[in-house]
């Protein structure tokens, strides 16, 4: 799933690529994908790229007055294309892509645009034409951001005060802190050396800290490695930096202990017992299943 890192390097790709441009026209072939009808998806031809920009792991393509905002879910990608002027329109129902955004040709009579497609049987890919970005349900309930100036650590430690949640859990509710999903939160609480099953509100003004400084660090050293990638190496670059996430039965790269995993429903976890738990194994839940 693309997370804040890799939503902020496509909102920094239509900056440099997009900004500028004239839409021709939007096409959209998933329409359960289109959450919106006022303003209709075709008031967004003919209207210059003014800007683009993220809220959490929203991106937001802002068009002379209103935006086209996108949430990639956890199959969803955006993928320039330079010269769509030959491309054959995407076929309703017959994707991918689910949506294509085409540009008015340039001086170099190239017209570029940007599919976007969705891998995966479960279709959570979801397009918005608002006036304000806010007008987006899930823009409107997010938490604050943490690579923001305004988020400091006294921040965190008020998030925190009081929460039964595991940190796990909470590092990845978008209406408590914008942008952290399960990758860079198993990353960030590595980093911090803390358990995923932590209960926020034990961690004492020391731990705290540490989980600040780990969630900035991490999330800003991710967000300068995605912007030095290009589009098409952003999901390897990410694969690439991660020390624990995705890496179960690897040796940690600290202290070479073995990575451990917790599996869920729809997701895992990953951890390192030496760096986090102090050694104790979390119970994995398909272990828990098969024995009882």
């Amino acid at each position: 799933m693309p997370e804040l890192p890799e939503v902020e390097a496509l909102a920094e790709l239509l900056r440099r690529r997009a900004v500028g441009r004239t839409v021709a026209g939007v096409d959209v072939a998933a329409f359960p994908a289109l959450k919106t009808v006022d303003p209709p998806v075709g008031a967004l031809g003919g209207l210059a790229v003014t800007g683009a920009g993220r809220h959490g792991k929203f991106l937001d393509l802002e068009c002379d007055g209103l935006h086209l905002v996108v949430h990639l879910a956890k199959g969803g990608w955006l993928r320039w294309r330079d010269d769509l002027s030959d491309a054959r329109p995407p076929r309703p129902g017959k994707g991918p892509p689910a949506a294509r955004v085409r540009f008015a040709p340039g001086d170099d009579g190239r017209a570029p645009g940007f599919d976007l497609t969705e891998t995966g049987s479960v279709k959570r890919l979801a397009l918005y034409v608002v006036r304000a970005p806010e007008e987006v349900p899930g823009v409107a309930g997010l938490g604050p951001d943490p690579l923001a100036e305004d988020f400091t650590e006294q921040v965190l430690a008020a998030i925190l005060r009081g929460r039964r949640s595991r940190i796990k859990r909470l590092l990845r509710d978008q209406h408590t802190i914008a942008g952290i999903g399960n990758a860079y939160s198993d990353e960030v609480l590595h980093a911090a050396r803390i358990s995923p099953f932590a209960v926020a509100a034990t961690l004492d003004e020391r731990r705290v800290g540490e989980l600040y400084r780990a969630m900035r660090e991490t999330l800003g050293e991710a967000v300068r490695r995605a912007l030095a990638a290009d589009a098409g190496g952003l999901k390897r670059e990410k694969r690439a930096g991660m020390r624990v996430h995705g890496r179960a039965g690897q040796p940690c790269p600290v202290c070479g202990d073995t990575v451990r995993e917790v599996v869920y429903a729809d997701s895992a976890l990953q951890y390192c017992p030496t760096c986090q738990t102090g050694g104790a194994v979390l119970a994995d839940r398909r272990m828990s299943r098969l024995l009882k």
